[in-house]
């Protein structure tokens, strides 16, 4: 039997595969490198960045940095609000946003680019990782509202201060983009709000003692 207890839908078999350790290990290791790989693709943009701004360049591996925290404590039987709500909402947005924007990529140029193709599949992982595991976190509405301001302070510096991801080709989208992008933050914000903060919301107990 897996270590922790899914008490909803009689053991419902894809929530109890989500609670078994040795899955969750697997998680934590394939988002730790995910992380890593995702810092070493921002260097170059980095590298051209002020160090005054690298903190919020950089946002999908930090999305799947909370993650790899959320997931550690899930392994040590404990729960770590904050970063259950920073990992949710910016996973989501993130995801969502850049397999929005490869798509967009590729209808600009109709061109199939691969690279793309790629970033779509692991970004679109990022989304539905944070999504499957919404009924196990236990944030309350300050961290939400932490975790909003967080996002929606990286839309600020990302499209008033210049600093969004680096996607040749579509600058002269950028005012759309960022139109676009802040209207992605308001639905997921009030999403994950949906799915985590709303009264009689899904909920699932991850461990017991």
């Amino acid at each position: 039997m897996p270590s922790f207890v899914c008490w909803r839908n009689g053991g419902n078999h894809v929530y109890a595969w989500l609670q078994n350790r040795t899955f969750l290990r697997l998680l934590l290791i394939i988002n730790f490198l995910g992380a890593i790989y995702g810092y070493i693709w921002y260097i170059p943009q980095l590298e051209i960045t002020k160090p005054v701004f690298w903190l919020f360049v950089p946002d999908s591996p930090t999305a799947v940095l909370f993650f790899f925290f959320v997931i550690a404590a899930f392994l040590a039987k404990k729960h770590w609000p904050l970063m259950e709500a920073l990992a949710f909402v910016s996973l989501m947005k993130y995801g969502l946003w850049a397999v929005g924007m490869n798509i967009f990529l590729m209808i600009d140029t109709q061109t199939i680019i691969w690279t793309g193709v790629i970033l779509m599949i692991s970004h679109g992982f990022m989304a539905f990782q944070a999504m499957v595991y919404a009924p196990f976190y236990r944030f309350r509405i300050g961290h939400f509202m932490i975790a909003a301001v967080w996002v929606l302070h990286n839309d600020v510096i990302d499209y008033l201060f210049g600093q969004m991801p680096i996607y040749m080709g579509l600058e002269r989208f950028l005012p759309y983009i960022g139109y676009a992008t802040f209207w992605l933050t308001i639905f997921v914000l009030t999403y994950v709000y949906q799915k985590s903060l709303k009264e009689n919301h899904f909920k699932l107990e991850l461990f017991q003692d």
